[in-house]
């Protein structure tokens, strides 16, 4: 996918959260923007590909339970540990437990709690970012035009 960027708005379309949870998370800086930041009223935010990826897996963590806070202590983990491409990582989530699966090694990111293992898969979350990416250009020729002009 190339990475042109994507606004606020789309963003939170691609991902299927609202625009009030993404405006809350860079204002909160659980993922701000890696394109273009806010810097004042009236600014644009713009969000990589990359972006997209680690707010479908911050939807996917809430969505599976795990609490908002905790969700930080992941990313702060991840963001301290994790140099390879997100979509190739598995977070495993065990009740109020999040282990992070780096090859043959499981990781606690939390240290508490017990339950059944959940694997995510980061890849699906890739896969459904792509999907959502190629509906939405589908939907939007002026955009389908504007990305094969920068092809």
């Amino acid at each position: 996918m190339s990475d042109d960027g994507y606004s606020g708005t789309r963003a939170a379309q691609l991902v299927g959260i609202t625009y009030r949870q993404l405006d809350y998370w860079a204002r909160t800086e659980l993922i701000r923007p890696s394109l273009t930041d806010a810097a004042g009223s009236g600014s644009r935010r713009l969000y990589s590909y990359r972006d997209l990826l680690e707010l479908k897996v911050v939807k996917s963590l809430l969505d599976a339970g795990i609490k908002l806070e905790s969700v930080r202590d992941v990313f702060e983990f991840m963001r301290t540990h994790v140099n390879s491409d997100i979509a190739a990582a598995h977070i495993v989530i065990s009740g109020k437990q999040v282990l992070f699966c780096d090859g043959d090694q499981l990781i606690d990111v939390l240290q508490q709690g017990q339950g059944v293992l959940n694997v995510l898969p980061l890849a699906g979350v890739k896969a459904e970012i792509d999907s959502n990416i190629i509906r939405l250009r589908r939907n939007s020729p002026a955009e389908a035009v504007a990305a094969a002009v920068n092809a």
